[in-house]
């Protein structure tokens, strides 16, 4: 693995850096306020190709590897700091990638181009009222009836249910298939039979998390990803995609934080001299920022072991990949908010206010720690399985 960037590589973050400094930091207070990302920012996003920026070409993507993938992220993350953005992107970029490998062409030539645009949106849904990582107490069924799938059920604290509507678009759909396992399907919000309720989180205001409701829902059988019965392994590998951007877009929100702080402190005097002379205070900003730095550069491997074998089906360093992408997802999300948590005690009463903004940040990167994209301790039930083996998964 190379550490350098490439030239194209350098020249897209720079890209990217400029497009959070000048469009997403001014809009962050907008998007978390009224609730949504604006138009004009997700047609920027269009513009630059970061929109399912996995997707390959021919079906309006940027063909983008995990590493500039993951770069995209940081850089995304550290510009919105409330997340929201972030959650938007990552989305499409991890489940845009799985649509692409694993979908039947004429759902891809119909799906992705406007996903790409910005005119639809693409997320996923497994999570239920009766349990998020639990899959054995999934309710949610997508029986065969002829051309179609039948879904009923319900998911629950599922991102992008109100955008899905607004746009178009969908969402990647884990179900039970009786004795055949699960199915996978791409559901359109749209479709007639489905209902939608939005929850009022308390952050990660700009993307919208709520329910959808199966009532019999008809979806196309042209829309399955994957093959019938085999939807699990799908969603693992989305999953595997998804929570190294997850990674990369808290390692930027940590960044933000800490560039934040560091201004902060080499100009508040205390007792007559700046903050950050203080050893209490210096010593906290090098421990936070080698931690980040550390998670950085794993959460990078992690995207290079995509690109080098998930990406490409090579399945032979599975274990290495899963270890590698539960790592950086257990690690990153805590170590930002506490990064954000120290850098507003930095700030004193100040840090406590919306005007300085750091709140922002710690409502959304919140989400990771709860459950988004996988609990902090369903990483840790991965990471004992990868290295004590499956007889030590303390659940059958």
């Amino acid at each position: 693995m190379d550490f350098r960037f490439s030239d194209e590589e350098s020249a897209f973050q720079a890209a990217v850096r400029k497009f959070g400094d000048r469009t997403l930091r001014p809009n962050e207070a907008k998007i978390d306020s009224d609730a949504k990302i604006p138009a004009s920012v997700l047609a920027a996003m269009a513009d630059l190709g970061l929109l399912a920026m996995t997707v390959p070409e021919e079906f309006g993507g940027m063909g983008a590897s995990a590493v500039l993938t993951e770069i995209a992220a940081e850089e995304i993350g550290r510009g919105d700091s409330s997340m929201a953005t972030a959650v938007f992107f990552l989305l499409e970029a991890g489940w845009g990638h799985l649509f692409a490998r694993h979908g039947t062409d004429e759902a891809r030539r119909e799906v992705l181009p406007p996903v790409c645009q910005g005119k639809a949106f693409l997320g996923i849904a497994t999570t239920e009222p009766t349990g998020g990582s639990d899959l054995a107490a999934m309710r949610t069924t997508a029986r065969r009836d002829g051309g179609a799938f039948v879904v009923r059920g319900e998911k629950s604290f599922i991102s992008g249910v109100e955008e899905a509507k607004a746009l178009g678009g969908g969402h990647l759909t884990l179900a039970k298939d009786g004795a055949r396992g699960y199915n996978f399907l791409y559901v359109p919000t749209r479709t007639e039979g489905i209902a939608t309720q939005r929850f009022h989180n308390m952050g990660r205001m700009g993307i919208s998390t709520g329910s959808l409701a199966y009532h019999d829902a008809r979806v196309p059988a042209h829309y399955l990803i994957g093959t019938e019965g085999n939807g699990f392994e799908c969603a693992m590998e989305g999953f595997t995609v998804a929570r190294t951007f997850v990674a990369a877009a808290c390692v930027g929100a940590a960044e933000r934080a800490l560039e934040t702080g560091m201004a902060y402190i080499k100009e508040r005097p205390v007792f007559g001299r700046p903050l950050g002379k203080f050893e209490g205070i210096q010593f906290e900003l090098v421990d936070l920022w080698t931690q980040v730095e550390a998670v950085k550069w794993q959460c990078r491997r992690a995207a290079w072991l995509l690109d080098t074998y998930t990406l490409k089906g090579d399945l032979s360093h599975r274990s290495e990949v899963d270890r590698a992408v539960a790592a950086v997802k257990l690690t990153a999300p805590p170590l930002a908010f506490e990064c954000v948590k120290r850098v507003m005690m930095w700030f004193g009463a100040a840090g406590y206010t919306k005007e300085i903004g750091l709140e922002l940040g710690l409502r959304g990167l919140m989400s990771y720690l709860v459950g988004a994209e996988g609990g902090l301790n369903v990483m840790r039930i991965i990471l004992g399985r990868e290295l004590l083996g499956k007889e030590f998964v303390p659940y059958k």
